[in-house]
């Protein structure tokens, strides 16, 4: 493989059997063995266990997710409700030359360790270290694979970072080539030792004959517990395959320091492992659909247990998304939060939140890890939101649900060849951070005129609560089922964030609808039906047909399973805020939000979330503080860090109007420096 790489330092630039199975079937298959049970159980202290409290007393952010356990927290208030309003900008790091065209959707997260920020930047995903007090570019190192092998996705999520303690720092990233790349942290220079020329072939071991250019790759980072890097996949698109034999997306993991492949989990179970009898035979070929069955890959952010040694995975859909006919059954490990042991891959406990999944409600998130007290029990929970806006939580040491999870009998589908689950697991608590499912109540009734079109329109469509399946277009005269949330959920990649002191969860999520309709494959797919739907949801009078709010913010307490507050999150489309027939009715649609998200951050006393500016809010009441313009919406994950006794925030910015997306470092001025950061200083006075 022709590899090229350049390293530039830079000035600032800135039931076994049948494989169908029963209700009971169902309940089995989401829960452990009694016998993992008792090997797991971890006795309860009072210390806090490491890797799931927050970033570290040290101020900096050295994962992903802030911690392992993708809290998203950071207990630094010198930025607080008082002062807040005087953050100014103290530097800008443009990524506008950082790949063949600018890229707008930014999806990073920085990370901070040692006064220097790393992350990828641009669709070649350029690994950058930048002085974390300036924005000054310190070093850069780009691997091209991409010409080979073509990149699935061009979003990337950035970078993990390990240290031995006593001198060996590394970057470990993947390319867009799907490859596995260890750098020197220091200087950004591959460590020779790691993998074959510093480099781990990811395409290795997939158990297929041929993967296509382009089909699998990673858009998030590894998650690296007790030494083992544990690597997702991100895969093709799932909903108009070509093919019914697909690369499935396996969970790997790698030893941190030599590259060596360490386990290997299957998500889609291979001969005689758990799981099989839930993968029926294709009814057209007669084949076992677990030899040929491709996704169930794990592409958002993964999540660890440092003080357990547990990794959790959030898995995908199946191909195909939409449609499952040619796999009968529940389909495990689809659709499953699994927990694994970090040093042998084994599996501990897993949950199917989904079973025979054709709605394309994958797990996108990372499962957040936070210590609970329900009903006076203290609890090592774990939370998973995901695209359908339920959130399940479990104990994470066993896989018990925290609340009761009742598998609830669904709407059934007629269409031909597919295959139905007869029932859904449903929590009792917490209740759904989004809406779900349609009914006449749903739809835009804002004056009579505007009803009765609504009602016209609707009258096109299938409707009914979650999980009613999608049906063959022009099916009955219906042009699709109006599925909500949508393909794009409810939660997606951004998750929540959690205060693991209060044990609140705040989730940001989009009402969002998808047209959920099938089509015959034809001579595009040898599946029988693929998607004929799209996102977006029909219209009335220039309105989406559903009612508003179209995004949200949500609190949970997880402690009593209870909301603590919603607030409308984004900003309304300008054909909603300009829509003549609700102006002419005097009706104000600025407060109705929208379909931008970002990831949010929560730090001692405030919410930080960047929909379209990067908003602050009091995470007690929900109520808006500041706001902060900064020329663009927020496409990635803002984070906080101290240096030098200064707290910055970082917030990454999308590309707009063809330019580069950037990282723009907020922080209060300096005495005497004009505003320009970087050399300490006290924190400014309240006011």
């Amino acid at each position: 493989m022709n590899r090229t790489r350049t390293r530039v330092g830079c000035g600032a630039v800135a039931s076994r059997g049948t494989g169908v199975g029963t209700s009971a079937d169902m309940a089995r298959m989401s829960a452990c063995s009694t016998a993992l049970l008792a090997a797991v159980f971890v006795a309860w202290t009072l210390t806090p266990a490491r890797g799931q409290q927050g970033t570290p007393a040290s101020g900096e952010w050295r994962v992903n997710g802030g911690d392992t356990g993708s809290t998203r927290y950071s207990p630094l208030d010198q930025i607080n409700a008082s002062n807040v309003k005087n953050l100014t900008v103290a530097w800008r790091w443009k990524a506008q030359n950082m790949g063949p065209a600018p890229q707008a959707a930014w999806e990073v997260t920085p990370l901070m360790v040692g006064g220097k920020l790393f992350f990828t930047a641009g669709t070649g995903r350029t690994v950058v270290a930048a002085d974390a007090a300036t924005g000054e570019t310190l070093w850069l190192y780009r691997g091209d694979d991409t010409a080979e092998r073509g990149s699935v996705r061009a979003n990337n999520r950035g970078v993990s970072y390990w240290s031995d303690g006593r001198g060996d720092d590394r970057l470990l990233y993947i390319t867009p080539g799907y490859q596995l790349v260890a750098l020197n942290a220091k200087t950004g220079v591959p460590i020779a030792g790691f993998g074959k020329d510093s480099h781990v072939d990811l395409w290795l071991g997939l158990d297929r004959a041929k993967v296509q250019n382009g089909t699998i790759g990673a858009t998030s980072p590894p998650i690296i517990v007790r030494d083992v890097a544990v690597v997702g996949a991100s895969l093709r698109v799932g909903v108009a395959l070509p093919t019914k034999d697909n690369t499935p997306g396996y969970i790997r993991g790698y030893d941190v320091r030599t590259g060596k492949l360490l386990w290997t989990f299957h998500t889609v179970p291979q001969a005689g492992e758990f799981g099989t009898d839930t993968w029926g035979r294709d009814p057209q070929t007669g084949i076992d659909s677990w030899k040929f069955t491709g996704n169930t890959g794990a592409w958002g952010p993964l999540t660890g247990d440092e003080e357990l040694g547990y990794v959790y995975i959030p898995v995908e859909a199946p191909s195909g998304d939409t449609y499952g006919g040619q796999r009968p059954g529940a389909n495990l490990f689809s659709d499953s939060v699994v927990c694994l042991d970090a040093k042998t891959g084994k599996r501990v406990w897993h949950y199917q939140l989904i079973h025979h999944e054709m709605w394309d409600y994958d797990i996108p998130a990372a499962p957040i890890l936070l210590d609970l007290t329900v009903n006076g029990k203290k609890i090592k929970a774990l939370a998973q939101v995901n695209k359908s806006a339920f959130t399940f939580v479990f104990d994470r040491t066993n896989g018990q649900p925290v609340f009761p999870i009742d598998e609830k009998p669904v709407p059934q589908g007629n269409t031909p060849g597919e295959w139905y689950s007869p029932t859904q697991p449903i929590p009792s608590k917490p209740a759904p951070f989004d809406r779900q499912g349609v009914t006449l109540n749903d739809i835009a009734d804002y004056t009579p005129e505007i009803k009765a079109e609504a009602l016209k329109v609707a009258a096109q469509y299938n409707l009914g609560p979650i999980y009613t399946p999608p049906i063959v277009k022009d099916a009955g005269g219906k042009l699709g089922t109006i599925q909500l949330p949508g393909a794009g959920g409810g939660a997606n990649w951004m998750g929540g964030a959690v205060d693991p002191e209060t044990g609140i969860l705040y989730v940001p999520s989009v009402s969002a609808p998808y047209i959920s309709a099938l089509q015959p494959g034809g001579t595009r797919s040898e599946m029988q039906y693929i998607a004929a739907g799209g996102l977006g949801g029909p219209t009335v009078m220039g309105m989406p047909l559903i009612k508003g709010p179209y995004g949200r913010i949500t609190a949970i307490n997880l402690n009593s399973g209870e909301q603590e507050w919603m607030i409308p999150n984004g900003k309304p489309a300008d054909s909603l805020l300009n829509n003549p027939a609700l102006k002419s009715a005097g009706i104000d649609a600025s407060n109705w939000g929208g379909g931008q998200r970002s990831p949010i951050l929560i730090t001692k006393t405030l919410l930080f979330e960047g929909s379209n500016n990067l908003r602050v809010i009091d995470k007690k009441t929900g109520q808006q503080i500041h706001a902060i313009e900064l020329g663009a919406n927020l496409t990635g994950g803002t984070m906080t860090y101290m240096l030098n006794g200064r707290q910055f925030l970082v917030a990454v910015v999308g590309g707009s109007q063809g330019g580069g997306a950037e990282l723009v470092g907020l922080a209060f001025p300096q005495p005497g420096a004009g505003g320009r950061g970087g050399r300490g200083g006290a924190p400014p006075p309240e006011n």
